[in-house]
């Protein structure tokens, strides 16, 4: 590469080949994402309306229901497992392969879902063939968001960086609005024939998404945080050792930051849908409500990248309490409203939730978390703290609140303060980690083990150095 110009070390993005790689790393990101959300919106939109019927006994329908979503919970517990044995591999061998390799499972899980037999043709092997594969699909999804949030932090410019960062988490919106327009469009089609072949079409797809996300980061350079690394000689020979020891602190503050954005999403995508088949009854037009998904990931095409730019000039923690401190409010109004029926106000409350209170914390989260680890053990850092907080609030949400309404007889109040007591647990974790604003990403210490103030020596630096902590 040429010796930079003055107009360039001032903006790296003026520089022709990192610019180019810097797109690279948006596009390769942002398939990813839109994929790893397809895949998994699908899942959860077909959980409460058609898995609950063709892979298990309908001889209580109720519980079925609550068994479906169990097995959308289990993707959440593989999740923490494939965080782990990527990450590790994210922090030794790079970046780039890990998330070639993530792409592949996650994506081949989820094709093959689509080939599955029925309760009715296989009895109960259906449902473990579908566990299996869920399984699968998120011990990929274990490492595919954290390696995406992780790769773009460290080829983002220092002083944009929750813009950069934010922009593959368009790839969240555009995965999770596909989904919702396309299970929209097939629960269109008479019953008899979603249930037999309809429900199959968009689950197949996946197979070209795979090809076009393979395609892109084969192509892909690895960042130059980790080239920092293996120059120096500084790579992690026990990462999980570390993680778990001196990053600890990190991963605990990561889950709680996690808690009322994840949780919060899977609640609106996912329960809220279930919640008004228990209120309307079985005759619920299930198209008609899945249009509250699609406006919240609607919006949230702009307001994730519009609240990480904000969280450039504002700090982190301010744009990340706003969104919990949202969620807390909302939860008992939303959760009131969508118990009235009403097909046009719970499509609202729907995208409101998800565009607006969920997004409002993902914007920041997405250079917040990388922002929170040293380079050594970045990858599986982020990996840990997204993929267990997943368990606590995203696969807990689902299988939790299926209960609440299925014992309660859908009592919105009980899922308020579920989703309030999530809002509560992000909001104080605010208070709990120091700003990391344009942190030095080359560091090998974490952020929550750094005083405020030199934190805060670090919003001002406009070099990059690597510093040697003595182990």
């Amino acid at each position: 590469m040429s010796t930079p110009t003055t107009e360039q070390a001032a903006d790296p993005t003026a520089d022709p080949e990192y610019a180019a790689n810097l797109r690279r790393a948006t596009l390769a990101s942002s398939v990813g994402s839109a994929l790893e959300y397809f895949d998994f919106a699908l899942y959860g939109l077909s959980t409460a309306l058609i898995f609950n019927v063709l892979f298990f006994s309908q001889e209580d329908p109720a519980m079925a229901t609550v068994a479906a979503f169990a097995t959308y919970g289990v993707g959440f517990l593989a999740r923490p497992f494939g965080g782990l044995f990527f990450g590790v591999l994210g922090d030794r061998l790079g970046r780039k392969w890990v998330l070639v390799i993530t792409i592949l499972l996650m994506g081949g899980a989820s094709t093959a879902i689509g080939l599955l037999p029925t309760y009715e043709a296989i009895g109960i092997w259906a449902p473990v063939l579908l566990v299996t594969m869920r399984l699968l699909q998120g011990f990929g999804a274990g490492a595919e968001q954290a390696g995406a949030t992780v790769l773009m932090a460290e080829y983002a410019p220092v002083r944009r960086r929750g813009f950069f960062s934010a922009l593959p988490f368009i790839g969240i919106q555009a995965g999770t609005l596909l989904a919702a327009i396309v299970f929209s469009l097939i629960t269109l089609l008479p019953e008899e024939a979603l249930l037999s072949w309809g429900w199959r079409v968009p689950f197949l797809a996946s197979f070209f998404l795979i090809l076009v996300a393979l395609f892109i980061r084969v192509r892909l350079r690895e960042t130059p945080t980790f080239i920092e690394l293996e120059k120096h000689d500084q790579i992690a020979e026990h990462p999980i050792r570390e993680i778990f020891t001196r990053g600890l602190p990190g991963v605990v503050v990561g889950i709680g930051l996690r808690m009322a954005e994840n949780g919060g999403s899977y609640m609106f995508n996912t329960l809220a849908l279930a919640f008004f088949v228990s209120v309307v009854g079985q005759e619920a037009d299930r198209s008609l409500l899945t249009w509250g998904v699609t406006l919240g990931s609607l919006i949230g095409i702009f307001s994730v990248p519009i609240t990480g730019a904000i969280s450039d000039r504002f700090g982190r923690r301010t744009v990340y309490r706003f969104g919990a401190v949202f969620m807390l409010v909302y939860a008992f109004p939303a959760w009131w409203l969508l118990s009235l029926g009403n097909y046009v106000v719970s499509i609202a409350v729907i995208g409101i939730g998800i565009g607006i209170a969920v997004n409002s914390m993902l914007g920041p989260q997405c250079a917040m978390l990388p922002e929170l680890f040293g380079n050594r053990h970045r990858y599986l850092g982020v990996a840990m703290a997204r993929e267990l907080s997943a368990v606590l609030a995203g696969g807990l949400a689902g299988v939790l609140g299926a209960y609440i309404i299925a014992v309660s007889g859908g009592n919105w109040l009980l899922l308020a303060i579920y989703m309030a007591t999530l809002a509560l647990i992000t909001t104080a974790s605010t208070f709990l980690v120091p700003e990391t604003l344009r942190r030095d990403l080359t560091r090998l210490d974490d952020a929550v083990k750094v005083s405020r103030d030199e934190v805060g020596d670090d919003v001002s630096a406009t070099t990059v150095t690597i510093r040697t902590v003595g182990w």
